[in-house]
């Protein structure tokens, strides 16, 4: 992918995640579960509109809260409750964009303490070592953009 895309499918999927980062976590027993009970449908009556029996529905439960389940799978009983399964990958810390720049990030810093260290061995070590670093990084994102 050429990089003026790449840099905007980038920018493109942090927009459409921005606020999902606030979403609760899956309850202990699985959404299916949670939402089943807090709608008031028993096993048999979604077993009825997916044509499975309630040890089948049970039995999905169970996958999901255990990260077992199938997307279709979920899907399906999502729909015999009147619900949508919708999914996303979010970067586990930050955005997509500083997950992409992340091993240049961890190579520059590398590549510059190295250097600083043969300075610091020399007594030639300078004072703005982070800026030095971060310099270096906006000068290989720089050159990575134009490429």
């Amino acid at each position: 992918m050429k990089q003026e895309f790449r840099q905007l499918r980038l920018s493109q999927l942090d927009r459409n995640i921005m606020n999902l980062h606030d979403l609760p976590a899956r309850p202990v027993t699985g959404w299916l579960s949670a939402v089943r009970e807090a709608l008031g449908l028993t096993l048999e009556e979604v077993g009825r509109h997916i044509h499975a029996s309630r040890q089948a529905v049970q039995q999905f439960e169970k996958a999901e809260a255990n990260d077992r389940i199938t997307l279709a799978a979920l899907r399906r009983v999502a729909e015999a409750m009147g619900c949508e399964v919708k999914y996303a990958l979010l970067p586990k810390v930050g955005s997509f964009v500083e997950l992409a720049e992340r091993p240049i990030r961890d190579r520059a810093k590398k590549d510059v303490e190295s250097v600083l260290h043969t300075m610091m061995l020399e007594d030639q070590k300078p004072e703005n070592a982070d800026q030095l670093i971060e310099d270096e990084v906006q000068r290989r994102l720089t050159r990575r953009k134009t490429r």
